[in-house]
């Protein structure tokens, strides 16, 4: 029997999230009903929880990072999506303005990232949600050989592949360098490798260290050596062809600009700060010897097509990335935990 009502975690204000329910919508032509097993806890979702992201509005029924299986479709559905399919999820967008006739369908100008576009009274895309319809074209089938949680990992790496699209690595012809190990910093990590750069990761924070000694990088402990001087040393003192910066913060920046070699250096500023990390560096440095500074937000339709590809063919591990699993009924115990430094992803069990 099909359900008629659903269960959600919703932000209420600082530091709180609580478990709702609601009743679910009559399911239109071109739509689909999941039953939502994982989401992801990202950053962009504890930092509201911790007051750093207020601006995005309350209440917040959030995540973005979910993943879980169609159990009804609409008439209009296309043949490629089946009853019983898994499938992770995509920000919804209209398909017809501009931005989205380019393919950047998370910077949609009619539908809102994080705006009331299932609710009057909700802000976010329901992703800690139990049970949710969602328009058929919001969703890519995942191979049933990945768990929930590692098919949740979508949108992370599609926002991602972006960046590194951007980058152009040439493969086998670059070092690439990415400052920060957490759960970013090692999907660059592993998507920059898998591309066929060679991948050095910088980091401080212990647990961070380990884990991405685990999953097979060559790390640079900050807390024993400087980092620059260690990317000089390792790269016969050339310095990166790029560096991405997976954590937002002002000495990061700055770090990573002098990591770059002296001619046709690329910086990548991956990760948002708040308060807003600065950068300095001189116009004249960026002419003389042709640096790229590159900004990335968001995914393009193609990164999301090409995040499942790259998971359902295993070229990138995520099992290392995943924390812990916590229910859905535990939703404010699963924010503390995520928000803790050097954590890792938290998975919200959305079935119990």
């Amino acid at each position: 029997m099909l359900p008629k009502t659903f269960r959600f975690g919703t932000l209420t204000k600082k530091e709180e999230a609580i478990m709702q329910s609601g009743t679910l919508s009559t399911l239109k032509q071109n739509e689909v009903l999941i039953k939502q097993e994982v989401c992801n806890i990202c950053t962009t979702d504890y930092q509201q929880w911790q007051g750093k992201r207020e601006h995005q509005g309350y209440p917040m029924a959030g995540g973005h990072e979910c993943s879980g299986t169609i159990i009804k479709k609409g008439e209009n559905v296309p043949e490629s999506l089946l009853v019983g399919d898994k499938v992770s999820i995509l920000f919804d967008f209209c398909g017809i303005c501009d931005n989205c006739i380019k393919g950047e369908i998370t910077s949609c100008s009619n539908i809102k990232q994080f705006g009331k576009n299932y609710s009057k009274d909700y802000y976010g895309i329901f992703g800690f949600s139990d049970y949710f319809i969602r328009n058929a074209k919001s969703v890519i089938k995942i191979s049933n050989e990945l768990s929930y949680s590692e098919a949740a990992f979508m949108e992370p790496l599609s926002s991602v592949l972006k960046g590194l699209r951007k980058l152009q690595i040439q493969s086998g012809f670059e070092t690439v360098v990415v400052i920060g190990g957490g759960p970013m910093g090692l999907l660059n990590a592993g998507a920059a490798e898998a591309m066929g750069a060679k991948v050095i990761v910088s980091e401080r924070n212990p647990q961070k260290i380990k884990v991405a000694k685990k999953m097979g990088f060559e790390v640079i402990n900050a807390n024993d050596s400087d980092p620059v001087n260690e990317v000089f040393l390792r790269t016969d003192n050339k310095g990166a062809d790029s560096v991405i910066v997976a954590v937002g913060t002002s000495s990061a920046n700055q770090q990573a600009l002098r990591m770059l070699k002296n001619k046709h250096g690329k910086l990548l500023l991956f990760a948002a700060g708040y308060p807003a990390p600065l950068l300095n560096v001189d116009s004249n440095s960026i002419h003389y010897k042709e640096y790229n500074i590159i900004g990335t937000y968001g995914s393009r339709l193609v990164d999301f097509q090409n995040a499942a590809k790259m998971l359902n063919e295993k070229r990138i591990d995520v099992l290392h990335l995943i924390e812990e699993k916590i229910p859905l009924s535990k939703i404010q115990e699963a924010f503390e935990k995520a928000s803790q430094r050097g954590s890792y992803r938290i998975s919200v069990m959305l079935q119990e």
